[in-house]
């Protein structure tokens, strides 16, 4: 992995010996056999780079080089390369890389220190790479100029560039009956529906898959006041005040969940219901819009997601992608994503897996608590088998299922079979389902395909076992484009109405 350059061209600094500095190259583009060559050693040397342990289609070198100016280009199978992603210019050896090198190096130089006491050249060159993990080396202007670029994209464009030609949205009834609004949004196909008030004229919320786990984790507890039989005639207006009343009474800050309805007009730009979608920790925003200064006689249009918006930004930047430096880096070698802790990792958070075996009461629990949307399900390798999203649990309305189970008893297996068609072709796993990538895969490469529709998250898995190594999420790849860090989870949930005492009948508007 190390090569040791020297430069006759280097100039005395008046200490003893010339002073190197490690510099880390990688090509990140595959190749069977990389080499490197340079300024630095005379253009007739070639250094071979290896690959990097976990993304086998990048490899790397760490020279040591003398501060300065230096150019450099990659022989890739035999074919002269040079990084478009990186400075460049042309020159006596074609078009070549070029960078500049002040005392200040990349790594330590303690770290590479082949005099370290205690310490053996493999620990030497593990250091190296956790190093290299944890500063993946791309530089902060490439980093800024995708943002920037991506933010004027945001703001110049509105949620109008979301809106289909053509298509359907789907509106439920504060007055229908709990058991009912189930029924509709698993018929219907959706996991979640805004809400509208026939007396008010106005939408007030939304009903998203979360409301029936709160439900169901309501039916299955034993101190509930809500029955089976009044799921049957309970309205949703009539559980959202219920949830309300509770939620202000646990609130020992003299607070209270927010009441407004999140939603969006059409003329708000793409990084503002961006925004209001991370921020509220929604999966949709309604886009409504209305002729009147009052808002009455309001129209639904769409529902925004975050997958609506990378399509664009994918679709926008399709044939300049080089004009997003960061496009082109590994998803393993940037903060992005949640991923499974390193053995021995201080404060290492345990990424939220469970086995087929396990109950799907403590799937609901696990969706509450640990605010997850989806959960892998894995074999006692931890290799995926199939993936338990928040929307799956609408599936328990089918032929009222729900009615017929106890959380605690039925497994993650089971409720995944209540979903899935008897026919089906896949066996008791729908690994078709699960939508996964490597370490490897550009940030590119993950974003077209997150920008599908229904495509919500990706699982990073090994390859070849398919052992689980970490979960990006559409919500991920935004806070690490628009810069945004997480939120401090003050609240279990922060959506509309509790987003969980909702339900409603069906208004399909077409345009």
């Amino acid at each position: 992995m190390f090569a040791s350059v020297a430069d006759t061209g280097y100039e005395g600094s008046g200490v003893s010996g010339p002073i190197l500095i490690p510099k880390r190259f990688v090509w990140p583009y595959g190749g069977r056999r990389v080499f490197l060559s340079g300024s630095f050693t005379r253009w007739s040397e070639h250094i071979p780079m290896s690959p990097m342990e976990g993304y086998p289609a990048a490899f790397q070198v760490i020279c040591s080089l003398m501060p300065g100016y230096h150019q450099y280009k990659f022989n890739v199978d035999g074919e002269w390369r040079h990084d478009e992603q990186q400075p460049f210019v042309s020159g006596n050896y074609g078009v070549v890389n070029t960078i500049y090198l002040v005392r200040e190096p990349d790594i330590l130089p303690g770290i590479l220190s082949s005099e370290t006491p205690g310490r053996s050249h493999m620990e030497v060159d593990n250091e190296v790479y956790r190093h290299m993990e944890a500063n993946p080396g791309m530089p902060v202007s490439d980093l800024e100029v995708s943002r920037h670029r991506i933010s004027v994209l945001l703001t110049t464009h509105t949620a109008y560039d979301l809106l289909p030609e053509s298509g359907k949205v789907i509106a439920l009834d504060i007055t229908l009956p709990v058991k009912q609004a189930f029924h509709v949004l698993y018929e219907q196909g959706v996991s979640m529906a805004p809400l509208w008030d026939f007396c008010s004229s106005q939408f007030v919320g939304v009903l998203s898959a979360v409301d029936f786990i709160l439900i169901l984790k309501e039916l299955g507890n034993h101190g509930s006041n809500l029955t089976q039989e009044q799921l049957e005639t309970h309205t949703v207006a009539a559980w959202k005040e219920g949830k309300l009343q509770q939620c202000r009474t646990l609130d020992n800050n003299g607070g209270s969940y927010p009441l407004r309805f999140i939603h969006a007009g059409p003329h708000e730009s793409l990084k503002d219901v961006a925004l209001k979608i991370l921020q509220n920790k929604v999966s949709t925003v309604p886009i409504i819009h209305s002729s009147s200064e009052d808002g009455s006689f309001p129209q639904l249009l769409h529902l925004a997601s975050l997958s609506g918006i990378l399509k664009c930004i994918c679709r926008h930047f399709k044939h300049s992608s080089g004009s997003l430096p960061i496009l082109q880096l590994p998803v393993g070698s940037i903060p992005l994503g949640t991923w499974v802790p390193n053995v021995g990792e201080p404060n290492g958070q345990p990424l939220a897996m469970l086995r087929p075996n396990a109950s799907l009461g403590a799937a609901l629990s696990m969706f509450v608590q640990a605010e997850v949307s989806s959960i892998p399900i894995v074999d006692d390798n931890d290799s995926l088998l199939d993936i338990y999203s928040r929307s799956d649990i609408t599936a328990l309305a089918k032929d009222k299922a729900y009615a017929r189970i106890s959380l605690d008893e039925i497994s993650i297996h089971q409720a995944l079979l209540l979903g899935q068609d008897a026919n089906s072709p896949y066996g008791p796993y729908n690994g078709h389902r699960c939508h996964m990538c490597l370490r490897s895969d550009s940030l590119h490469k993950v974003m077209e395909r997150l920008a599908n529709p229904g495509v919500r998250r990706l699982v990073v898995v090994e390859a070849g076992s398919k052992r689980v190594e970490g979960i990006i999420s559409l919500s991920d790849v935004f806070r690490f484009l628009i810069a945004i860090p997480r939120l401090p989870d003050l609240l279990n949930f922060q959506s509309p109405w509790l987003e969980g005492a909702s339900l409603a009948v069906v208004l399909v508007c077409f345009f």
